[in-house]
């Protein structure tokens, strides 16, 4: 496959899930900016007030609050990712990176994996509140129930930084093999990796920044983002956990409480978002729904930890077969086989 054929591929893939809102559900431009800025400057606040409190309690205490704050700031993320967080595409991005930088992740990394996880959703490669037979039942409870004790968190800001710095980990054996991460960080191609590393550049920066002028201390900021790594890992998954394995229609509108429901921008309703991708979170309890009664948030919440499930369903193909960069040529990895060993050193180097 050329270079031209495989990025126009996963041009017209991304191309599918953005398409046009209605002229009447426009981007509320205005408010999400509002929000951005109100997000960013408060959690900045939040930080340096953990850093300053006298005991570790209150320290704690206050990294609940940053971490609820910090469930906003991934929504809008989220919707950067989809270009809903501002019609401008220019501002959009800009926009989606301030959000990044605070999570931490960089915004064109997320954007990537995330349109991967709407190709995907609910087949093997995203699979992980169900087992095979042939599956290690252990490895997959020890999976599931990491993600749900917060451990998932972590490995986004290390994984984006290792990436960064050296993206032939991606080449290795182990990476190739893995089901999941394998198709994760594979869509990521040479276009990409130098804003990724000039965003992850820029939030080093930010950091530097914020304990330089405000005197943070690492421990309290350690322990606020520990706070957010158990909030927002423990629920990535509630709104798919035990949906039928359907690409587009694998997911819930759950039924939460208002307040949280603007904490989370209406992310309760998954499933809506999930047909419609392109509609704003502004929009997304509007949007037709199944006829089906909504489950209650913290009952779908109860029942994953319950364990996963034996699989019953067969898997559900792609909605379209994005040519994975650590499989094709033109990509990052380069072909595996001879131009492999060619164009790596190129991508490890700084090119792109």
């Amino acid at each position: 496959m050329s270079p031209s054929h495989t990025s126009a591929s996963v041009a017209a893939a991304f191309a599918d899930l953005r398409r046009e809102p209605p002229a009447d559900m426009p981007i509320p431009d205005r408010l999400n900016v509002c929000l951005v800025f109100l997000v960013f400057s408060s959690a900045v606040g939040l930080l340096w007030l953990g850093s300053h409190v006298e005991t570790w309690w209150a320290t704690l205490g206050v990294g609940v609050l940053f971490s609820y704050l910090l469930l906003t700031n991934y929504a809008l993320l989220h919707e950067a990712g989809h270009g809903n967080l501002h019609s401008n595409a220019t501002a959009n991005r800009l926009l989606g990176a301030l959000a990044g930088m605070l999570f931490p992740i960089p915004y064109s990394m997320f954007r990537v994996t995330h349109q991967g996880h709407h190709l995907r959703n609910r087949t093997d490669h995203e699979m992980f509140d169900l087992y095979y037979p042939t599956d290690i039942r252990v490895i997959r409870f020890v999976q599931w129930y990491s993600i749900l004790c917060g451990l998932f968190w972590p490995w986004v800001p290390i994984g984006a930084l290792l990436f960064a710095l050296c993206p032939a980990v991606l080449r290795t054996r182990v990476f190739r093999q893995a089901r999941t991460s394998n198709h994760l960080l594979g869509d990521i191609r040479n276009e990409e990796v130098r804003s990724i590393r000039v965003e992850v550049a820029l939030t080093a920066m930010l950091f530097v920044g914020l304990f330089w002028l405000l005197q943070l201390h690492w421990q309290a900021v350690l322990i606020m983002y520990a706070c957010f790594s158990v909030n927002w890992s423990t629920r990535q998954y509630v709104g798919h956990a035990f949906s039928r394995r359907d690409v587009i229609d694998g997911a819930w509108n759950l039924r939460h409480n208002r307040v949280m429901s603007w904490l989370l921008l209406h992310g309760e309703w998954d499933l809506n978002h999930h047909r419609y991708p392109e509609i704003s979170w502004y929009y997304l309890p509007r949007l037709p729904a199944p006829a089906e009664s909504r489950i209650n948030y913290l009952w779908q919440y109860w029942r994953q930890w319950q364990g996963p499930r034996p699989n019953r369903e067969p898997a559900p193909e792609s909605r379209q077969q994005l040519p994975l960069s650590v499989h094709e040529g033109g990509g990052l990895h380069g072909q595996i086989g001879q131009d492999a060993g060619d164009q790596l050193p190129h991508i490890a180097s700084g090119g792109s």
